[in-house]
């Protein structure tokens, strides 16, 4: 499940870049939230909805609670 996860990731990441909308910041942080390495509430405020969007976009909107 990871890896499907993290393959997502990239290519969420790649569709991303190209259209220039969503921070580096907030995928930096749905990276880190995927790995378990931190928490939703460790997400600055500012981001936190980029953050929310982009786990939801990888069908885990549940690590956003």
């Amino acid at each position: 499940r990871v890896r499907r996860l993290i393959r997502n990731l990239l290519f969420f990441i790649l569709q991303k870049i190209f259209r220039e909308e969503m921070s580096a910041v907030a995928v930096i942080y749905t990276t880190l939230i995927i790995k378990g390495k931190k928490t939703f509430d460790q997400v600055p405020e500012r981001i936190q909805a980029q953050v929310r969007e982009i786990l939801a976009d990888l069908d885990v909107p549940e690590l956003a609670e």
